[in-house]
């Protein structure tokens, strides 16, 4: 299919560096000797046959042993055909592994639709005015074109999706469950919220413990105060 949006996706399948593996991603991840500098995980929603496994807490561990020093995991997760446990559930076998972890939301008009969450191999600070430095490169003028194309005029404008993070939210998944590979305890979880489109609500809820990360963004002080307001104004308008 990737022919068919060879103008969306740069026609990566022609680039020489792409390197296109079909197998099963456990699989895969538990075999190969490579390491990586990114790892992003879009599976489906786990409430499908087998693809809880790719939601478990040892799943993201042999990630993690796969990361770079400096690397990052990011995993999708669906906000709209699930539920409350269900959310707490993926968020809190994520950061039971990636503890540094944040989160970064796609919102339709206002309400939540889902997140994905970013998991660094250990504390990183995101530098802002590297961010613009690279963005303003010509050899990144198909990724400021790309971002752009889907609504992202500026590094910052994409860093305005930042939604929460994993300390933040500790007290909201004390008790979540821990989906497990000798359980797969988010695959019968899951199922309950099929159909389901409660996700402004629960969108609404994690909000309830936003607060803006002075530590997690480096760079000058203009760019910060710009962020943060682009952040703040984003989370007034879902959560007047």
């Amino acid at each position: 299919m990737a022919q068919y949006f060879g103008q969306e996706n740069e026609h990566v399948l022609r680039d020489p560096r792409t390197h296109v593996v079909y197998d099963d991603a456990r699989h895969y991840i538990l075999t190969t000797r490579d390491k990586f500098d990114i790892i992003t995980s879009d599976p489906i929603h786990p409430w499908v046959k087998g693809a809880a496994t790719l939601y478990t807490k040892e799943y993201f561990e042999l990630c993690r042993q796969h990361l770079n020093p400096g690397g990052l995991m990011t995993q999708w997760v669906p906000l709209y055909e699930s539920n409350l446990a269900v959310v707490k559930s993926e968020m809190a076998t994520f950061f039971s592994v990636f503890a540094e972890g944040t989160i970064w939301s796609n919102d339709d008009d206002g309400e939540g639709y889902d997140v994905v969450l970013l998991g660094p191999a250990g504390a990183a600070a995101i530098d802002l005015d590297r961010v613009r430095q690279r963005l303003g490169r010509e050899d990144y003028r198909a990724v400021r074109d790309s971002l752009r194309s889907v609504g992202y005029r500026s590094g910052l404008a994409l860093l305005a999706t930042y939604a929460g993070q994993a300390k933040d939210l500790a007290p909201w998944l004390q008790k979540a469950q821990i989906n497990l590979d000798r359980n797969l305890r988010l695959q019968y979880l899951a199922g309950l919220g099929l159909n389901f489109y409660e996700q402004s609500l629960i969108y609404a809820d994690i909000e309830l413990y936003f607060r803006f990360p002075d530590e997690l963004f480096a760079g000058a002080q203009d760019q910060k105060q710009a962020l943060r307001g682009l952040v703040e104004r984003s989370h007034r308008k879902t959560n007047p």
